[in-house]
């Protein structure tokens, strides 16, 4: 099963983006739409701290063209707690919020861990049981940020695989590169741009983060979002790794 590469950053509203990415004079309201026509994914980071409306997530789906997607964030008031097992009602209120308005447009929901969470198999265990598999007919894919060493276990991986989540690979300096099984999908979060490299990594970088993304996406659909890092660079740095994949 082969997929496509897709390839994006987080979110669309940031001020530096303003006549670096985005055009002199495009209005803000527009700005998605520019994102929609020169990328194929972005992140919604807003759904991290807190709801949307329905009709928002909506509006957000008309914006983009098709083959485009939205990886949605999840709440932080499911992943940044002590006890994960007691994340159910969160979790119920953050995909019951409205993220089937997306439809196709919706990508894999990323839950992001705290790089003080550690790796308990018990908690952890409990709170994969409780990812949904759709919300109003809607299939959802999970992928799962884990930003602690202790997670690069044998048995963290199976129990990722077992839940059909993917392990994001993260590509920073400080939180682990951790390479989970096939679950049909791939996730990547590219977080080392430099404010000097016009294309925030370096072109034999992008290249080879594009040959990983195509060699993954012989699997299954590939998500790789340029994130953090120096922030004004990451369009330029999708864009470049959107041209190195033709």
């Amino acid at each position: 099963m082969s997929g496509r590469v897709r390839v994006g950053i987080g979110g669309w509203v940031y001020e530096p983006w303003r006549g670096l990415f985005y055009p002199e004079g495009l209005r803000q309201k527009d700005e998605l739409v520019y994102v929609g026509t020169h990328l194929t994914a972005t992140e919604i980071n807003a759904t991290y701290y807190s709801s949307q409306k329905p009709a928002t997530f909506a509006g957000w789906a008309r914006a983009v063209p098709d083959g485009f997607r939205f990886a949605v964030k999840a709440s932080r008031y499911c992943t940044n707690r002590k006890i994960l097992a007691d994340a159910g009602e969160s979790m119920g209120k953050f995909v019951h919020q409205g993220i089937a308005e997306l439809g196709d447009r919706l990508g894999p929901i990323l839950w992001q861990f705290m790089a003080t969470k550690t790796f308990d198999a018990d908690d952890f265990g409990a709170f994969l049981k409780l990812l949904p598999a759709s919300v109003d007919g809607v299939p959802l894919r999970h992928a799962l940020e884990v930003r602690h060493d202790s997670f690069d276990d044998p048995a963290f991986l199976a129990m990722a695989r077992d839940a059909g989540a993917a392990i994001v690979l993260a590509d920073h300096a400080q939180y682990p590169a951790i390479f989970g099984h096939d679950v049909g999908f791939s996730y990547m979060r590219l977080m080392r741009t430099m404010p000097d490299e016009p294309t925030g990594y370096s072109k034999e970088e992008i290249e080879r983060w594009a040959i990983r993304a195509a060699n993954a996406a012989q699997s299954g659909d590939t998500f790789a979002f340029f994130i953090s890092g120096a922030k004004e660079r990451n369009p330029a740095a999708a864009q470049a790794m959107i041209v190195a994949l033709e």
